[in-house]
């Protein structure tokens, strides 16, 4: 009997605490060597975003930030520590709403999130991570550095968790993707029935950045997964096309 289709999720443990200019590539690569799930061509790796952060240098110490006097009207209006806010505006080139202590902001990178992706886990105290400057040029950076590795040409995501509108709970996201297209466009195909499809487009970046993020979980310091069996299409995409266009976004 033949199996259906399956896919495998690997976390990978035993990264250090990764600090500003350290070689990420070379730390995940010799993570994954040590566990015994080397990296091999054809994988899709799936970074946390945290770490990229760090070792991007993109880490705030608030006892450095001075709040502007609008940083500090806002942050009465949410109860919210007012150098934190002036961190979310910078970060940010729009705010989206704001009530009952939530910030929600649409980044410079076109992302709409909580706090600009500003996060207070998982870094010193009185620090803050933010999120790479360029995600996608992170993704591909991290690609090329390990297809340096004989045997090694794996596809990257660099991921991240979201709340989502009208939904409880967090989910992994794609923030930065390279060597995939993150989109699977069946507009035009037929289905079973015949009917042509419309207005399908899957979000496979984001489906598998959801697949890895099960494994890795948000407290078990396992900071990366390798996912195998996944069909995908190969190509030079970047996540910035997983933002919806401004005109065909009902919610702007």
């Amino acid at each position: 009997m033949t199996a259906g289709p399956r896919y495998e999720v690997i976390g990978v443990a035993g990264i250090p605490e990764v600090r500003g200019g350290d070689d990420v590539a070379r730390l995940i690569a010799e993570a994954a060597v040590r566990q015994g799930t080397p990296l091999a061509t054809g994988d899709l790796l799936v970074v946390g975003q945290k770490i990229v952060s760090k070792a991007e240098g993109r880490i705030v110490r608030l006892a450095d930030v001075t709040p502007s006097p609008i940083a500090q009207s806002m942050a009465a209006g949410l109860a919210r520590d007012a150098r934190l806010v002036e961190v979310i505006l910078r970060e940010s080139r729009r705010v989206v709403r704001m009530d009952r202590g939530v910030l929600i902001t649409e980044t410079h990178h076109g992302w709409v999130c909580a706090n600009a992706g500003v996060d207070q886990s998982n870094v010193d105290v009185d620090c803050v991570a933010l999120l790479p400057e360029d995600p996608d040029r992170s993704a591909r950076a991290l690609r090329e550095t390990l297809r340096a590795r004989p045997g090694v040409d794996v596809l990257v995501i660099v991921a991240d968790t979201f709340g989502r509108p009208w939904r409880e709970g967090l989910t992994d996201v794609a923030i930065g993707v390279a060597g995939m297209k993150p989109l699977i466009d069946y507009r035009g195909k037929r289905d079973p029935h015949g009917y042509e499809l419309h207005a399908t487009a899957e979000a496979i970046a984001d489906e598998v950045a959801c697949a890895a993020g099960l494994v890795c979980g948000k407290l078990e310091r396992t900071p990366f997964c390798i996912v195998r069996g996944v069909s995908y299409q190969a190509g030079t995409g970047n996540a910035r096309e997983l933002i919806r266009k401004r005109e065909n976004d009902l919610f702007r």
